[in-house]
């Protein structure tokens, strides 16, 4: 109790300079702290929400045929990939590109394939559709994204035309194959690159437009478990043999999640001494108390307080400043986090300007995803910092010779 009364006593009492340096100390760990869980938060919400989206329209894994532009027998080979357990869905598709062209517009864009009853499958298109249905998905009739309608000024019910470089093979050579649509439906994805430029398209008309007849190009795995991806892969390669490429998404967009680890690790250095400075920054006003309390520190010697209690007098005032700082810190970045879509609009409000690029970041929206193992971990880094930078003024402290500090 008397140390205790003594900490608290020096903690919130007003001691100049070094009252302002313990201030800064406190506000350094806390923003540091909140920075930290905001960043990892967001970082982890990136890389699931981007994970999310490419395997919502592509699979967790990709089979098609070695050495060859088409899979003929694609049914045997479903039926194949279904007889293991962790196969959820096995989807023909059809991925091409092609040039869409439209009144005076005219652009390339990719063609994704798939029959009606897998269409509901690939949930990123099937419950995104903005305007349009899934009833009226067949024929003639297309579905495109939000973005690229909005670039093109297309509308459900409007017609285009697609054409197919070097299509049809004729005495002269290669000539461009051309065909009528009509837009049926307009998804949004909420990732920029298929919203702009991807067009999904009945997989018997496709197979009729590109003249692959009975065959198609790949098909799309979806798996129970993201994390039995390798399993999976090996399984696939035993039972299909070598007529067949097997990709997953680890290696087929590696790229790009290398990307995000890398730079959120990067982040994750340089905020960290943000932290680092402040835990110095306790060093220093310790220190400073401790010369302000030099006379206090020797009478207290006197009347019968031991190093040990010194000691414990000062340790407890770095580390409440540690750990009041770091508590405050998780609290805000948690508030940030699970907030910050909203506080993103209240700011491109309020600057009139906005601060998250659609075509630099691929998302919409500003994913957060809190993982509360990381922010344990900040908690732990936090302390483990703020108590190791009291341990020197503390010694120090507890070091003072009473008798010499008397005679000053």
């Amino acid at each position: 109790m008397f140390t205790r009364f003594i900490s608290f006593r020096y903690l919130l009492s007003n001691n100049g300079f070094a009252s302002v340096v313990t201030w800064f100390s406190f506000i350094g760990i806390a923003l540091g702290v909140a920075t930290l869980v905001i960043v990892t938060s967001v970082m982890n919400g990136f890389k699931e929400d981007l994970l999310s989206r490419i395997i919502g329209m592509k699979g967790h894994i990709v089979v098609s045929a070695s050495g060859q532009n088409s899979i003929s027998e694609y049914q045997k080979v479903v039926k194949k990939l279904l007889e293991n357990k962790d196969v959820i869905y096995a989807i023909p598709t059809i991925e091409k590109q092609v040039v869409l062209m439209s009144k005076n517009h005219a652009r390339g864009v990719i063609v994704h394939s798939f029959s009606k009853g897998d269409l509901p499958s690939k949930k990123l298109i099937s419950e995104n559709i903005k305007v349009g249905n899934l009833d009226s998905f067949f024929g003639e009739n297309i579905f495109m994204g939000s973005r690229m309608a909005e670039i093109l000024h297309i509308n459900v019910g409007d017609t285009i035309s697609i054409m197919l470089p070097g299509g049809i093979m004729t005495p002269f050579g290669s000539l461009p194959k051309q065909a009528s649509f009509i837009i049926s439906g307009i998804f949004e994805a909420g990732m920029i690159d298929y919203d702009k430029n991807i067009i999904i398209m009945p997989l018997d008309t496709a197979q009729k437009f590109f003249g692959m007849q009975k065959s198609i190009g790949q098909i799309d795995v979806i798996i129970r478990n993201i994390n039995e991806t390798e399993n999976i892969v090996q399984w696939m390669h035993k039972n299909l043999g070598q007529k067949y490429w097997v990709l997953d998404w680890k290696h087929s967009d590696s790229s790009i999640f290398h990307a995000v680890t890398v730079e959120k690790n990067v982040m994750i250095l340089i905020l960290s001494i943000i932290v680092l400075v402040a835990a110095f920054n306790i060093i220093s006003g310790l220190s400073m108390l401790t010369n302000n309390k030099t006379k206090d520190i020797a009478i207290l010697r006197t009347m019968g307080a031991t190093k040990s209690s010194i000691l414990k007098i000062f340790f407890t005032i770095g580390s409440c400043i540690g750990a009041i700082g770091t508590f405050t810190g998780v609290s805000l970045g948690l508030l940030v986090s699970l907030n910050i879509d909203r506080i993103k609009m209240f700011l491109e409000r309020f600057l009139d300007s906005p601060l998250f690029s659609e075509e630099i970041y691929f998302l919409s929206q500003i994913p957060s995803k809190t993982d509360f193992t990381e922010v344990l971990a900040i908690v732990l880094f936090s302390l483990g910092l703020s108590f190791m930078a009291t341990i020197y003024p503390a010694r120090k402290a507890a070091g003072l010779d009473p008798a010499q500090a008397l005679r000053v």
